[in-house]
């Protein structure tokens, strides 16, 4: 395989430059060798390899890879254990090793990692494709949504979970492949990996309105994430909770956790505002949302976000709302950008708003149209 890549790399970066073999070889070796060498063929030495690579440029790196395949063996294993802690602790390293990788027998890997640690579902460039093993040609698959591949070609917990999360997002059927993702994880010993199967498992029956079953799996997620110390999931199960409680109408109990929060982020104090106006505390509301339009929001659904918040705005300072176009357009607006950018559960939270509007402007087919079509199926208690 070290041949195959060392050859697949010296055509491209040859093809690239619009050079001849014989262009590229002469002085080095014969036409025929070259030949070989790039169809994978025969295994150069490393000397030759280095005077080719040379000539277009580049760089070669065959010697102490042992360093570079630890690295390799780590970053897998961050992968396929869902541990957020080692992704964090591979970033840099990797980061810093990948223009070396990227021109060495590890290459492949190099190309794969990438995608999943540097920049998140970005497949490899496909004229790698076929020098890739099983496994890395199943996260390929994956980076491409197409798991029904991935699966076939390697299956694992990681690869069930991501199957799960793509279904969830979509709003399609993901509990098989969750209850499969949680399974293998605790059969290959992945703790992290068997917490974010449980978490997904709640967060789609959130998306359902379906409390026992979301409480169910929330709770064996958050014994999960105390165990390994996952701060960050114990708030988003708590948030997740409070949510689906506004969902569902229990709105004192969202309050009572939401109203608790320190730091409270823009998001749980958009649904603390949410909640205040629904039980009558208009100016707990207002200055709910005044507090989250003074944060300063650094991700990629910030402007969503602020978006949510400005809309409840809308609705506590004008009690006629539903006779404005403006809100109206607004409101559809951000429904369709949550539909189109984020997981399903934000549009199923604000599909009611969305059958309010469309009823109250007496758009009675829009508003059946949008209930029969939309993928998640659920009352509409808010």
């Amino acid at each position: 395989m070290h041949a195959a890549i060392s050859g697949a790399l010296l055509r491209q970066a040859r093809l690239q430059r619009d050079w001849s073999q014989e262009g590229l070889c002469r002085g080095i070796c014969a036409v025929s060798y070259l030949s070989k060498i790039e169809q994978g063929k025969v295994e150069a030495s490393g000397e030759i390899l280095r005077q080719l690579f040379a000539r277009l440029s580049l760089p070669w790196y065959d010697q102490e890879l042992q360093p570079w395949q630890a690295l390799v063996n780590e970053s897998y294993e961050a992968v396929f254990s869902c541990d957020r802690a080692a992704y964090r602790r591979c970033r840099p390293k990797l980061e810093a090793a990948l223009p070396q990788l990227r021109q060495s027998p590890l290459a492949l890997d190099a190309a794969i990692l990438e995608g999943l640690l540097l920049s998140p579902f970005t497949p490899a460039p496909a004229v790698l494709e076929p020098y890739f093993d099983r496994r890395q040609l199943a996260l390929q698959r994956m980076m491409e949504n197409r798991d029904e591949e991935a699966l076939k070609l390697y299956p694992c917990a990681y690869l069930y979970l991501m199957a799960g999360i793509h279904a969830y997002e979509q709003g399609e059927a993901a509990v098989s492949l969750l209850e499969q993702a949680y399974d293998l994880a605790a059969a290959e010993g992945y703790a992290h990996a068997m917490l974010r199967a449980q978490l997904f498992l709640g967060n789609f029956y959130s998306n359902l309105l379906d409390y026992p079953h979301m409480d169910r799996h929330y709770t064996v997620a958050q014994r999960l994430a105390q165990a390994l110390g996952d701060e960050g999931i114990l708030r988003d199960i708590r948030y997740n909770r409070a949510a689906t409680a506004l969902e569902l109408g229990r709105y004192e109990e969202a309050y009572a956790y939401l109203a608790a929060v320190e730091a409270p982020t823009v998001m749980e104090l958009h649904k603390l505002a949410i909640a205040c106006e629904k039980l009558g505390r208009r100016a707990e509301a207002l200055a709910a949302l005044d507090l989250a339009d003074s944060q300063e929001a650094e991700y990629p659904e910030a402007d969503l976000a602020r978006e949510m918040c400005a809309l409840v705005r809308l609705r506590l300072e004008d009690e006629d709302y539903l006779r404005k176009e403006s809100y109206g357009r607004r409101l559809l607006s951000l429904f369709d950008r949550c539909r189109r950018e984020l997981p399903i559960g934000y549009a199923v939270f604000h599909l009611p708003w969305v059958a309010e509007w469309y009823t109250a402007a007496r758009q009675y087919r829009a508003a059946y149209e949008l209930l029969r079509d939309f993928p998640v199926k659920v009352p509409l208690p808010l």
